[in-house]
């Protein structure tokens, strides 16, 4: 069984499975208010994925994997959009701050993230092997089941 990286899997596929994996362990700490809460002052509704802050937070943790140390600021303008403003012309708006906060608070529980000298956060020893683990089996294709919403949670290790 060769390893891979991040870097050698298919992004949507890994954070997928990293968000079934981080679901599944039930350590991931998510807010109430993440259930009526929207995603950035650009949008209009808040999002239709119950457990849309689990694939929030993978991609966070795979954006500091690709590029660190990272901030609440940087993350708030990643995950940032368009805001239209009706007739008149739209611009960019940064998404909301206190959602990259918890999720990067809440990743900092799970060990996988810690807060770096210069400011920002980088990723852990520990959080480079998990992340790698998952994405050399998505790379090998054991069976890791993708997180699909509409289907219930099912991960098996053999």
């Amino acid at each position: 069984m060769k390893g891979a990286t991040v870097k050698d899997v298919d992004q949507a596929k890994f954070v997928r499975a990293l968000a079934a994996f981080l679901k599944k362990s039930g350590k991931l700490k998510v807010p109430d208010w993440v259930d009526c809460v929207k995603t950035g002052r650009f949008k209009e509704l808040a999002p239709f994925d119950p457990d849309w802050f689990y694939t929030r937070t993978a991609s966070v943790i795979r954006h500091i994997y690709m590029r660190s140390p990272v901030g609440i600021r940087t993350m708030a303008k990643i995950f940032g959009g368009r805001k239209r403003n009706g007739v008149r012309p739209s611009h960019f708006c940064r998404s909301s701050a206190s959602i990259a906060r918890k999720s990067l608070q809440a990743l900092e529980q799970l060990k996988m993230i810690q807060k770096h000298s210069s400011g920002g956060r980088v990723i852990t020893s520990q959080g480079r092997q998990d992340l790698d683990r998952i994405a050399t089996q998505i790379k090998n294709k054991t069976n890791v089941k993708l997180f699909d919403p509409q289907q219930p949670l099912v991960i098996s290790t053999q």
